[in-house]
This record gives C-alpha cells, sequence and structure tokens, in this order.
C-alpha cells in the first residue's frame, strides 16, 4: 500500500461517547462491529477515536496500562482499519492533567511510552494525537514544554508515524500562534476545533451552566454568520501555509436540541469551508449527543449525513 498521507484523513467522524467516558460510567456508546461498516459504507475516510487512558493506567511509575483496556482499544482500532478507514488515537479527557499540569507530567509522558511502544508497528494509517484539547491550567508555556517532552518519548518507537497536535485552551484558533512545534519533524498535523457560536453549537448542552438560554438559536448562514467561520478558518489557513503544517478539524458538530436546519446549514457551510481551505475533517460525533447517526434505528440522519457527504 502507498504510504499515509495527511489527506487520507479526508473527511471523518467521531467515535465520541465511548472510549473516554469515565471508568465504570458508560455514556450510552458501545461500539460494535456495525458501527465501522456504517461509516466506511457511507463514504467516510477516517474515525477519531477518543480515549481515556488515564482511567486505566496505575497512580504510580511506570503507570501501567491494564492489559484489557489496551485490548478493547485494539478492538475499536482494527475494526477501523478492517473497513479501511484511516484512525487519528487520542488521549481524551485526562482531566487531572488539565487541573495539576506539573503533578501530572510524568505520568501523561508515562502513557506515552505505553501507547508509542504498543503501536510502533500497526500501519502508518493510525495518527497519534497527543492530548485532545489542552485547557484549564494547562499555559501555552507548560504545554509547549510538554510537547517538546512528548514528541522525542514517541519518536523513539515511531520514528515515521506522523502525529497530531494542538493548541491550548480547547484547539482553538486563536491560540495556534502561540503553539510551539519542533522546527525538524515534519511529520506533524495540527489540530483545531470549531463549535462557535456556542449559543448555537451548545443550546440546551447539560454540560453547559445556563444553555438552556440558548434554546431556540438558529443558523440559516447570513453573510454575518459565514464571515464569522471564514474569518476564523482564514486565520488557521494562514498560519498553517507559514509554518508548513496539513490542518485537522478534530471536532465540530450542533448539539441535537438545535432544530435541524440550523444543525445542518452550520454543519454543511463549516465542514465546506475546512475543505476549500485543505483542511480534512472529524465531524463529532458518530451516536451520541451531536449523533449524524440513530443507533436505534440503526440508520443515518439523512440531513446531517448530507451535509457532511453530500452526493
Amino acid at each position: 500500500m502507498p504510504a499515509f498521507k495527511p489527506a487520507d484523513l479526508g473527511r471523518g467522524i467521531n467515535l465520541g461517547n465511548a472510549l473516554e467516558a469515565p471508568r465504570d460510567q458508560g455514556w450510552g456508546v458501545t461500539l460494535t462491529d456495525s458501527f465501522f461498516t456504517a461509516i466506511a459504507e457511507a463514504g467516510f475516510d477516517s474515525v477519531r477515536i477518543p480515549v481515556r487512558w488515564s482511567d486505566y493506567a496505575a497512580e504510580e511509575p511506570p503507570y501501567t496500562i491494564e492489559p484489557a483496556f489496551f485490548k478493547t482499544v485494539d478492538r475499536a482500532v482494527a475494526q477501523a482499519l478492517s473497513n479501511d478507514l484511516a484512525v487519528v488515537l487520542n488521549v481524551h479527557h485526562y482531566n487531572e492533567l488539565m487541573a495539576a499540569p506539573a503533578q501530572h507530567r510524568d505520568r501523561f509522558l508515562g502513557l506515552w511510552r505505553q501507547i508509542a511502544e504498543h503501536y510502533k508497528d500497526m500501519p502508518d494509517s493510525i495518527v497519534l494525537e497527543l492530548c485532545n484539547e489542552p485547557c484549564g491550567n494547562m499555559s501555552d508555556e507548560f504545554w509547549n514544554e510538554l510537547v517538546a517532552d512528548t514528541i522525542p518519548l514517541v519518536r523513539a518507537s515511531n520514528p515515521e508515524r506522523w502525529l497530531m497536535v494542538g493548541p491550548t485552551q480547547w484547539n482553538q484558533v486563536h491560540k495556534l500562534h502561540l503553539l510551539q512545534l519542533p522546527q525538524d519533524d515534519r511529520r506533524l498535523i495540527v489540530t483545531i476545533h470549531y463549535y462557535e457560536p456556542m449559543a448555537v453549537t451548545h443550546q440546551g448542552a447539560s454540560w453547559i451552566n445556563d444553555s438552556d438560554r440558548w434554546l431556540g438559536t438558529t443558523w440559516t448562514g447570513t453573510a454575518e454568520e459565514q464571515a464569522a467561520v471564514r474569518e476564523l478558518f482564514d486565520r488557521a489557513a494562514t498560519w498553517a501555509r507559514e509554518h508548513d503544517r496539513p490542518v485537522y478539524l478534530g471536532e465540530f458538530g450542533v448539539y441535537r436540541t438545535a432544530d435541524m436546519d440550523t444543525r445542518t446549514n452550520w454543519t454543511a457551510f463549516v465542514a465546506r469551508e475546512a475543505e476549500q481551505r485543505g483542511f480534512t475533517w472529524g465531524y463529532w460525533e458518530f451516536c451520541s449527543g451531536f449523533g449524524a447517526y440513530d443507533p436505534e434505528a440503526q440508520a443515518w440522519r439523512e440531513p446531517l449525513l448530507q451535509a457532511l457527504l453530500p452526493e
């Protein structure tokens, strides 16, 4: 097979609310083989698999990840690969790291030492994403230092694999200019996330304080609404050109409490604008609160699928 390249991520979807749920607290999504088949048959190119490794690792050095949990993740990866889907595999919801970065630095590195070693002989269509949405007490300075420590550690066992890194404050574009990457490592993909305006994308979301006040907010694609998306994506594209880095829009979506027209209008516009700038993307997400797929009906929500993958 030809060597993997970042463009092969193409148009993807996140397998959210599954392996990144807290230990012993399911969030309603259990990954099944049929999910991967449905994703591939619909025409997607890749999946992003969020994983909460930190809940399944020892607290003391060498911070051993439970073998049974590795097997659970491996099953998901294998299903993706068997359906010719590229994979973005990350460290997701390491909340303790965000609350106390210095105290959890060594454990984070310990997790990556194991993850990198575990997947070193797997196909190069597996991209390793260092950390989802650095935020909380994770300063730009500390994050840059942690990235500088983590990349060589992963490179020791995966010298040629594509890695993925994003800026702080939940991978927001306006923090890109503060992200520092090793100039001599040209196998790095930069990831950004986009959920703006929050009054549209997170109206009625239970984990956002007072989000019910946004219920009924619509997005119709006015000139002003479109300009806001384009301005931010232009900033990301300019940064990418200046630094010669590929960009992956790792998350974007509108929560289910918005009306379907708003969800599809916003989603289609964001996806097309990303594509026009050469960004690959992963919609958030497959079959939960933002889901493009209805797991009970075992069918796609056609308006959302068409917004993502127009015929």
